[in-house]
């Protein structure tokens, strides 16, 4: 009911102002559980994917999304909820990653869609990053449903990071024919199984989306670049400084004598 009033007020006027193109669309099924694994660009493609879909999609989002004080918290909380996102807290190490899987197999036992970033976290470049195996493969492996591989196009453009205004432009939605994973079955706890699964996921995802393939995940890569930035930031700082010592008073006369003196 209240999802249904959301995707209503949210998902129409996104379609609407937006105009989303979507490929594959027959790829997911009316019925039955499924795992929507799809990379991850922006913020929004939690929401643009739901507003294509006739059937309700359920993702993990994070728990602060849900227990933020005041009215602008309570507001958010409802608006995550009615759009069909989980509270997880994902600052616990594994137990978040058990809570994620534990939602996860919830969700698809209720016999209905589950969607989930295999990369973990946005793409800090537009790229696709290495799939972290916790997830998604042991939810496939422990229930045994389907995954079909999607591929948001261009959803990054619209509202960089930075930007209040969203970009008006038409962002794509590219879904993969669903990947059958039976031949692992039982075998959820074995890492290198749980590795080739999600290999298996990414390389499709990256056939879809077209973009370039980074061997490492994305929190590293963000990590560096965070880091990088803190250099430069660091350098520009002791540039200005060296630039503001030698326009000081009595710099110019205090070279002139050195130059005398030698």
């Amino acid at each position: 009911m209240i999802y249904g009033a959301m995707k209503f007020f949210v998902g129409g006027p996104l379609k609407l102002a937006f105009r989303p193109w979507v490929e594959g669309l027959e790829n997911v099924p009316a019925e039955g559980p499924v795992i929507l694994a799809s990379n991850h660009l922006s913020f929004s493609d939690s929401f643009f994917l739901p507003a294509v879909l006739d059937r309700k999609v359920t993702f993990i989002a994070k728990a602060e999304y849900f227990t933020t004080p005041g009215v602008k918290g309570r507001m958010t909380a409802a608006f995550f909820k009615g759009v069909g996102q989980l509270p997880v807290d994902r600052s616990g190490g594994r137990g978040a990653g058990e809570a994620a899987v534990k939602s996860g197999v919830d969700v698809i036992e209720r016999g209905e869609l589950f969607g989930i970033y295999p990369e973990g976290t946005r793409s800090p470049d537009g790229r696709l990053y290495r799939g972290k195996p916790g997830g998604l493969a042991r939810v496939a492996l422990a229930t045994g449903a389907p995954v079909v591989p999607v591929a948001m196009i261009d959803t990054e453009k619209i509202q960089p990071p930075g930007k209040v205004m969203p970009k008006l432009m038409r962002p794509g939605i590219r879904i993969g024919r669903p990947l059958d994973f039976s031949r692992y079955n039982g075998m959820e706890h074995d890492r290198f199984v749980l590795r080739a699964v999600t290999d298996e996921v990414m390389y499709e995802i990256m056939k879809l989306s077209g973009q370039e393939y980074v061997d490492m995940y994305a929190t590293a890569a963000k990590r560096q670049i965070a880091e990088a930035a803190k250099a430069q930031k660091q350098a520009q700082k002791e540039q200005a400084q060296k630039d503001q010592g030698h326009k000081e008073p009595g710099h110019k006369e205090q070279a002139d004598k050195e130059q005398a003196g030698s």
